[in-house]
C-alpha cells in the first residue's frame, strides 16, 4: 500500500511510489501513457500482445486479453514484480470498419471480446490488488465513437459505447471500496492504427485532410495528449473524480461550429 503523504509531498502530478499496469502499452496511446506514468515517477508494467517495443524503465509482459487464464497470470506476475498495484489503465483494444452489415457474427464477437471483455478480465484480476491501495484508480480508454455517430464505425462504436457504460457501472460498484473508475474518450488520434487505415485509402492525403477537418481544432489528436488525460485521471490529483468520461477530441463532442464563410 502506498503512503499518501509520500505521494502528496512530491507535488501535484507526482506519482512517485505508485505502481501501474497499462494494457495495450506496446504502441500508440498505451505506450505514450506508460512512458508518461514512468516520467512522473510511477513503476509501470506494460501488458501487451507484442511488447517488443517497450523499453526500460518500463517492465514488459506478454498478455492476450482474450484468455482469462493468461490475464490472471500476467496480472499476478506483474503485481508481484511491482510490489503492489495502484493504477490500472485498460487500453488494449482494436478497431473495426463498416456498417452494421459489413462484419459477420464472428468479427462482432472478436471485437467485443477484446474491447469490452478484455477490460472486464483485466479489471477482475486487478481489483483484489487495487483494494489494498489508498490511491486505487482504473482508467479505461474509450472513444468519441461512444457519444458521436460516426460513419463506417458500427461495430467499433458499439464496443466503445459498452466501455463507457461499463466505466460508469464500475465506478458505482467500487466507489465505496476506494477505487475510482473513469474513462478517456479520444477523438481520432494519430496512432499506428489510423496510419494503417490511411495507407489503405485510395487517396491517403485526402483521407487525412477529411479526418483533420472533422475535428474543430483542425487536426488529429496526438497520443501524448490522450496520455496526459489518462495520467491525470489515474493519479491522486484527480482524487475526487470518478464516473467521468473525459473527452480529448479537439472539440468534436461538444462544439457545433458554423461552416466557414458564414
Amino acid at each position: 500500500m502506498s503512503d499518501p503523504q509520500e505521494v502528496i509531498s512530491g507535488g501535484i502530478g507526482d506519482l512517485h511510489s505508485l505502481k501501474a499496469i497499462v494494457t495495450g502499452g506496446g504502441s500508440g496511446i498505451g505506450l505514450a501513457t506508460a512512458q508518461l506514468l514512468a516520467a512522473r515517477g510511477a513503476d509501470v508494467a506494460v501488458l501487451d500482445l507484442n511488447p517488443a517495443a517497450v523499453q526500460a524503465p518500463l517492465r514488459r509482459y506478454t498478455m492476450n486479453v482474450m484468455d482469462a487464464a493468461v490475464v490472471d497470470a500476467a496480472v499476478r506476475i506483474a503485481v508481484r514484480d511491482l510490489g503492489g498495484l495502484d493504477i490500472l489503465v485498460n487500453n488494449a483494444g482494436i478497431g473495426a470498419i463498416g456498417t452494421v452489415e459489413d462484419n459477420d457474427d464472428a468479427e462482432w464477437m472478436r471485437v467485443l471480446d477484446i474491447n469490452v471483455l478484455g477490460m472486464v478480465r483485466t479489471s477482475r484480476a486487478a481489483l483484489p490488488h487495487l483494494r489494498k491501495s489508498v490511491h486505487a484508480s482504473i482508467v479505461n480508454t474509450c472513444s468519441i465513437a461512444a457519444t458521436a455517430g460516426l460513419p463506417q464505425r458500427a461495430l467499433y462504436s458499439a464496443s466503445k459505447g459498452a466501455v463507457q457504460a461499463l466505466t460508469m457501472a464500475m465506478a458505482a460498484d467500487h466507489v465505496a471500496e476506494g477505487v475510482r473508475v473513469n474513462c478517456v474518450n479520444p477523438g481520432t488520434a494519430d496512432t499506428p492504427w489510423i496510419g494503417r487505415l490511411l495507407e489503405q485509402a485510395p487517396d491517403p492525403a485526402a483521407e487525412r485532410a477529411a479526418l483533420n477537418a472533422r475535428q474543430p481544432l483542425g487536426r488529429l489528436v496526438t497520443a501524448d495528449e490522450v496520455a496526459a488525460a489518462i495520467v491525470y485521471l489515474a493519479g491522486p490529483s484527480a482524487a475526487s473524480v470518478t464516473g467521468t468520461a473525459l473527452a480529448v477530441d479537439g472539440g468534436m463532442q461538444g462544439l457545433r461550429l458554423r461552416p466557414k464563410g458564414r
